[in-house]
């Protein structure tokens, strides 16, 4: 009986350490959910664009769309969140045209037409490159551009936010880390030990000097709504509250998302004669 009780244990013990070498192994194909078929494009929609193609600092050639804005007040930087590409994003596109911003939204590597495998170093160097098309291809003064992130690209605005000086940052749906967010996802793997791409937020954002502004749903789904408030504590931000999930809160609460992001980019970007 004992031996039995004791070679159960054994096969358990193996058992979990094999599930966690697997989790370890494979953790890029639980975080990134990368498509390369571009579904749609803006003309098809209504809004003008340009294809925009750049090459990071580790030579990694990248594919985005500049969509402008007549008498833009400003252009937002979007990075977007981990599944799909820049063509399954049109639906803000329109939201920010209609706010009078022009954008730049960039697949990150592995997504899309870019090239390269997804990584938390890799978005990293493409949210930087993506910048430095902005300051340096488009000469556009850091003061009047706009960084925004939802869901893991609010992960990666953090991060340049942290590191530039923006004219404001939004970070919509977004997670404390994602080692919090995994912790509490899979309460029995030691999730702290096992991620090697942390994505952290909330020590980023006490790090951001620019205006921001935290956007997240109480009922989301995926990213519990304590992770925007705590962030948004951390920022010392207002807290935009919506209702809907994860993907599709902006839509489903529009009216207040739209009233939410005109008062707080109103003051910070007039409209010409304004």
């Amino acid at each position: 009986m004992v031996r039995s009780l004791f070679q159960l244990a054994l096969m358990g013990v193996v058992a979990y350490g094999l599930l966690v070498a697997f989790v370890y192994l494979t953790q890029d194909r639980m975080v990134f959910f990368p498509t390369s078929n571009l579904v749609t494009t803006p003309d098809r929609h209504g809004l003008d664009y340009e294809d925009v193609e750049l090459t990071t600092e580790d030579g990694v050639r990248l594919h985005g769309w500049f969509v402008p804005a007549p008498d833009a007040r400003a252009t937002l930087l979007f990075f977007h969140g981990n599944g799909g590409n820049i063509s399954h994003r049109i639906d803000s596109l329109e939201i920010f045209h209609e706010l009078g911003l022009s954008v730049f939204i960039l697949s990150y590597r592995g997504y899309g037409r870019s090239e390269g495998r997804p990584g938390e170093a890799g978005t990293r160097r493409d949210a930087q490159a993506a910048w430095r098309y902005l300051r340096e291809e488009r000469g556009l003064p850091a003061s009047r551009i706009v960084l925004f992130g939802r869901s893991l690209g609010a992960a990666v605005t953090a991060d340049l936010a942290s590191q530039v000086d923006p004219g404001a940052v939004i970070l919509e749906s977004a997670f404390t880390s994602a080692a919090d967010l995994g912790s509490e996802v899979y309460p029995w793997l030691p999730v702290r030990l096992l991620i090697r791409h942390e994505y952290e937020v909330l020590g980023r954002v006490e790090e951001i000097d620019a205006p921001a502004l935290v956007v997240h749903s109480r009922d989301d789904e995926i990213v519990p709504f304590d992770h925007g408030r705590r962030i948004a504590d951390a920022a010392d931000a207002p807290l935009l509250e919506l209702r809907g999930g994860h993907n599709d809160a902006f839509l489903r609460s529009r009216a207040e998302y739209l009233r939410g992001l005109r008062e707080f980019l109103g003051p910070l970007f007039p409209a010409e004669g304004s």
